[in-house]
């Protein structure tokens, strides 16, 4: 059987050259030196090729959470960020309804779904109408009871440049999420159009650097031009070392400005090549704000603390 991890003194240490950039000859971001010319140019519009960098937006949370907080009126709170943004991360319908057809940004199209957060195959706390709420029956993991959820005709319609595919490593549905991402990539990559596999993490899943590795490394295995998962507070430059593929980071839940500051900086400096957020932006107290001030932070290499103040000054004078 495969070594998944190491235990026994027996084996020999693992070796992830962490210290070792991957080589990208000719093109400067990790992996896709070798791919099609419009495949390069859509992930160039994703990330900005003088830093190798993304400051993605996410707000495709409706897809399965409905109207969450801070996403009950799209063009009131995401319009505003979207010059922030290098790319925007988003549903077909929400595109097509409140999306003005004039932006330049890169689009990463959500292609995966099939499930709502009030499946009644699984008792979890989630949010109905910005109140916590029991949901469901315990037992089962319907969310990750996902198949693809549009066409590559619809994504050259809509111009995606990168299509996002939900995978969940180690769950009921591992393989019918596989091959969802599979399926994605024969067909995107007729179309020069990237992939982005989006590492799902349930209840029973632990959120560690070793599951992490093994997820991220087989979604890049099987033809993921773009990884996303979560940051881990230990271990982080092991993910983005033996991942072939750039990784971007997750926000995850909503955090403090200065801890969600601060997890971007250091996915940053251990090798992660963009975050993709939501909440910790559209769920701030000051979301511009808060958009300049990540945005600073991965593209300026600005700290965590001078990304702190940068936020809290410009939240001062937006009041002003």
């Amino acid at each position: 059987m495969a070594d998944i991890q190491t235990s026994s003194a027996d084996k020999k240490d693992k070796e992830y050259f962490t210290g070792t950039p991957q080589e990208a000859p000719g093109f400067f971001l990790k992996g896709a030196h070798q791919y099609d010319w419009g495949l390069k140019n859509r992930l160039s519009r994703v990330f900005n090729p003088k830093t190798g960098r993304t400051v993605m937006l996410a707000f495709d949370h409706g897809y399965f959470q409905g109207p969450t907080t801070g996403l009950e009126r799209v063009d009131q709170t995401i319009l505003p960020l979207e010059p922030y943004a290098d790319c925007l991360m988003l549903t077909r319908g929400i595109q097509r309804s409140v999306v003005p057809a004039s932006t330049t940004k890169a689009i990463a199209l959500r292609a995966s779904g099939g499930t709502s957060m009030v499946s009644p195959m699984e008792e979890w706390e989630g949010e109905i109408d910005g109140k916590k709420a029991k949901l469901g029956r315990p037992g089962f993991e319907p969310l990750s009871n996902e198949s693809t959820a549009l066409s590559i005709e619809e994504a050259i319609r809509l111009n995606a440049s990168v299509l996002a595919v939900q995978v969940f490593i180690g769950s009921a549905y591992e393989r019918q999420t596989l091959k969802n991402l599979t399926d994605l990539v024969d067909g995107a990559s007729r179309y020069g159009i990237g992939v982005m596999g989006v590492t799902a993490v349930g209840r029973a899943m632990a959120r560690t650097p070793q599951y992490f590795r093994l997820a991220t490394r087989i979604m890049a295995e099987l033809g993921a031009n773009v990884v996303k998962c979560y940051y881990t507070d230990t271990e982080f430059d092991t993910v983005t070392s033996c991942c072939p593929v750039p990784i971007v980071i997750a926000g995850g839940k909503k955090l403090p400005e200065l801890e969600a500051l601060e997890m971007c900086s250091n996915a940053i400096q251990q090798g992660a090549s963009g975050v993709d957020m939501g909440r910790n932006i559209f769920q701030s107290d000051a979301p511009i704000a808060m958009m300049q001030a990540v945005r600073a932070v991965v593209h300026e290499n600005l700290s965590a603390a001078a990304g702190y103040q940068m936020y809290q000054d410009l939240k001062a004078s937006l009041k002003a």
